[in-house]
């Protein structure tokens, strides 16, 4: 019998992506483990494998379709004996459907058999309650419990499927049975999402043919949604600071001065983000309770500094992960970083270098930004923008002075991150940044 492939979810949140190449056409035999076919999402590139050995029949998806949602079917795989004539259309999966949000009932009472099963009660008998819950009662026990000024849900029923009857009324009326505690009143939901302008309103607004249209792609769809959400939902708040960078830019040059040689070239050369990727670990290990994630009725308090390094691509920016990154090297934050920029450039990053993480650090000063504010990547709760290291004037002791500074912006999440946290936080990574020394320890 022929196998249906699909397209694969390459991550938890993807929900579609691009069909970019097949690897293979009609007609060819392929076995488990072949590359078949190249996916590209918002973020990355991946390839597809056969998962069984047989002859591509039927391709349903022709390459460079946009869109193709998750699980539908790009190409039918043939079996021993069968023909490309025997391959139909095969329609994709009915996503399924949710399910009703189901009114918290009180523990002694059995839930209502599904409708399917049983027949609807009598309206007169399942009344909603002004709290959203409902009360399942016979009528003569609803008229007995109301004139007792008794609430029904709050009663325990003993009829078939937990129905309250007129004795679990005259029980409860006489204190024999205990009542329940009343429901907690159901959450209100969520507002919307404020949606902006649409397209028609915008384009209202500009005289035809005075600008280009450029429909956007998968990855600025992902960035416009993740950071209109993360504005709308985290409470941000910023702290600022200089650091003088004069003992660290001294550290860098003699360290790359002594690292060996290889076919007339360093063998690694340090950045300064390499030495601020590692100061900033070592800050949130030396203040733990920073290093932590909003998690709605929780807080989650990281054990390692998994450190998000904001990567500008065409069209967007990716932000792979360092992880653990207080237990590296400056050298192996080097290369780990050369190498998940590169890949994340021609999407070749997989799905666990670019998600999780605890924190970020945006830097934008070889653009010769100064200063500027971040916005948090959910679900980190702190970012760290770093601006352009210049020489300034200072006062010291009365001396007017010259000094390489740099200035730094932590953004933080202000229900997991307080105003004195996140402080104490960026005072830490000061110290360590203005004595490099401190990174070797």
């Amino acid at each position: 019998m022929s196998i249906n492939i699909t397209m694969p979810a390459l991550s938890p949140t993807m929900e579609e992506g691009k069909l970019a190449k097949w690897h293979v056409k009609e007609g060819d035999s392929v076995s488990s483990g072949d590359v078949i076919a190249e996916i590209e999402t918002d973020k990355a590139t991946m390839e597809v494998e056969a998962v069984d050995e047989g002859k591509i029949g039927k391709i349903m998806v022709p390459e460079g379709t946009e869109n193709v949602k998750v699980n539908a079917v790009i190409a039918v795989l043939l079996q021993e004996g069968e023909s490309a004539g025997d391959v139909k259309a095969a329609p994709a999966p009915a996503p399924k459907a949710a399910e009703a949000p189901k009114a918290e009932a009180p523990k002694v009472v059995p839930a209502p058999a599904p409708a399917s099963v049983v027949s609807a009660p009598a309206p007169a008998a399942f009344a909603p309650k002004s709290n959203g819950v409902r009360a399942f009662a016979s009528p003569l026990a609803r008229r007995l419990a109301r004139d007792a000024g008794i609430d029904v849900a709050a009663i325990a029923g003993s009829g078939p499927r937990g129905r309250v009857i007129k004795k679990d009324v005259e029980a409860a009326a006489s204190g024999k049975a205990p009542l329940k505690a009343a429901p907690a009143t159901a959450p209100a939901p969520a507002s919307a999402m404020a949606a902006g302008m649409t397209r028609q309103q915008v384009l209202a607004l500009y005289e035809e043919g005075s600008y280009e249209l450029v429909p956007n792609d998968g990855m600025r769809k992902v960035v416009a949604a993740r950071l209109t959400e993360a504005k709308q939902t985290i409470p941000h708040f910023y702290l600022s600071l200089d650091c003088r960078i004069d003992a660290l830019l001294e550290a860098r040059e003699q360290i790359n001065n002594a690292a060996p040689m290889k076919d007339g070239k360093p063998v690694y050369k340090l950045s300064l983000n390499d030495f601020i990727i590692k100061a900033w670990a070592a800050a949130l290990q030396k203040i733990p309770t920073a290093n932590a994630t909003w998690a709605g009725d929780s807080i989650l308090y990281h054990k390692h500094s998994d450190v998000a390094v904001a990567v500008a691509v065409p069209g967007g920016l990716f932000t792979p992960v360092v992880r653990a990154a207080e237990t590296k090297s400056l050298k192996q934050i080097s290369e780990e970083v050369k190498d998940l920029a590169a890949r994340a450039r021609t999407k070749k990053l997989a799905p666990h270098e670019y998600q999780g993480g605890t924190t970020a650090v945006s830097n934008l000063g070889m653009f010769g930004v100064k200063h500027f504010a971040a916005v948090i990547n959910p679900p980190h709760g702190t970012i760290l923008a770093v601006g352009a290291g210049e020489e300034r004037v200072y006062a010291e002791r009365g001396q007017v002075m010259t000094g390489q500074f740099m200035t730094v912006t932590l953004s933080c999440d202000h229900r997991s991150v307080d105003g004195a946290l996140g402080a104490e936080l960026l005072a830490a990574f000061k110290s360590i940044i203005e004595h490099p020394i401190m990174m070797l320890a």
